[in-house]
């Protein structure tokens, strides 16, 4: 009898940890994956965003787990590239070691070239949450899914519709000049329009490169003066940025337009708050989300509960973590081959982005575009494309 009573105990307990495998039992097994940005040096303050939003992410995905493996949350394994390709390369090395399944990051053109080919070395998934320089999808690299626009995508649809405004305007605006940071970000945007521009109709009158940091614009600002263009075209990271538009103010040079082409600061919370007389009127052509989008306000409230700035480096970088959640969802593994597939392979359309499903072609994301925006009394508002428009462009700012 004894004996009967303790197999039918044994089976009792053996029925109940099958149905309720984690209850006082093992929890899945988290998923490691590696967050990578520059989060000391020249470009802190847009790595330190891109770190908080996925970091956001991973607290709303955690909430449930990864679904297909039980439940397993996804482990952070946080890498400092501190705003230099090398030491990225090398946190890449780190993360491998740790057994990471993933990588998102690392913000800035030249950092993301060195993480992505690092990466490969180990056929280490590595989503692209903001580097927009185009070789970085151009290698061939099986490892590697930019999520957002490149710039050649960026500069074709600023372009393209610069002439359409100035067209609308009776063309009032001639003349281009192009200031770009030294990086490939920059090197590469500059590159682009100067190559674009010409085409319709615009005369490129000069095209300054500087260093990264740069603490002084007056000698680039005399230059603009005596030039005089009708439009200044800024590429550039936020504090060369900011500081560039504000030494066009005190030195009283007011062109036609500012026209951003992924300006650091032009479509910036940040750079509205803290000079909004120096950002009124300015146009940029970013990343953006959708503003018709609830989650999208929902998600800036959250940041901004936090003291942080919804720009463009938080929801970019919060909406790539939960492209790569989606892809280990439908993976149903940590395989690294197995999530580069479910990458490959995506539909994510889970998200605020004005892009619909996503479709990887040579780890670029077909569906991702920028928007246009202008700050008008005070925001920052959709103008291109009509769909997502929530003012009308002002253009020229100046006549």
């Amino acid at each position: 009898m004894s004996n009967r009573r303790t197999f039918i105990q044994q089976s009792t307990a053996a029925a109940t940890a099958l149905a309720f495998p984690l209850v006082g039992g093992a929890q899945p097994k988290a998923v490691k994956v590696g967050i990578l940005h520059p989060v000391t040096g020249a470009l802190a303050f847009s790595g330190s965003q891109c770190r908080a939003g996925a970091l956001m992410a991973i607290e709303d995905i955690n909430k449930t787990g990864i679904r297909s493996l039980g439940g397993a949350k996804l482990d952070v394994v946080l890498g400092d590239a501190q705003s230099k390709p090398q030491t990225g390369a090398a946190e890449v090395e780190k993360m491998n070691e740790a057994g990471c399944s993933a990588v998102v990051g690392a913000y800035a053109s030249a950092i993301c070239l060195a993480t992505t080919q690092a990466a490969a070395k180990y056929d280490l998934p590595h989503v692209v949450d903001i580097g927009v320089a185009d070789q970085i999808v151009n290698r061939g690299l099986k490892n590697t899914f930019r999520f957002g626009p490149g710039y050649a995508t960026c500069a074709q649809v600023a372009v393209s519709n610069l002439h359409v405004l100035n067209t609308v305007a009776g063309k009032p605006a001639k003349t281009v000049m192009i200031i770009h940071e030294e990086s490939l970000f920059g090197a590469g945007t500059a590159g682009l329009l100067q190559r674009e521009l010409p085409g319709f109709g615009f005369e490129v009158v000069e095209v300054i490169k500087h260093a990264n940091p740069t603490r002084d614009f007056n000698n680039i600002v005399l230059r603009m003066k005596s030039l005089n263009p009708d439009i200044v075209i800024p590429a550039n990271y936020y504090n060369e940025y900011a500081l560039l538009v504000r030494t066009m103010q005190q030195q009283k040079v007011t062109p036609k337009a500012i026209y951003s082409v992924l300006g650091g600061a032009a479509s910036s919370y940040k750079f509205l708050k803290e000079f909004p007389d120096a950002a009124n009127g300015i146009i940029d052509c970013n990343h953006w989300f959708n503003p018709k989008d609830k989650r999208a306000a929902a998600l800036r409230k959250r940041v901004e509960a936090q003291g942080l700035y919804f720009t463009y480096e938080i929801f970019n970088t919060y909406t790539a973590v939960r492209l790569l959640a989606d892809a280990i969802e439908r993976a149903k593994s940590a395989d690294r081959a197995a999530i580069t597939a479910a990458l490959a392979s995506s539909t994510f359309s889970d998200h605020f982005m004005p892009y619909g499903p996503t479709k990887f072609v040579n780890g670029q994301n077909e569906g991702a575009q920028p928007l246009m925006t202008q700050v008008v009394k005070g925001d920052i508002r959709v103008i291109v494309p009509r769909d997502y428009r929530e003012v009308d462009p002002i253009f020229p700012l100046r006549a």
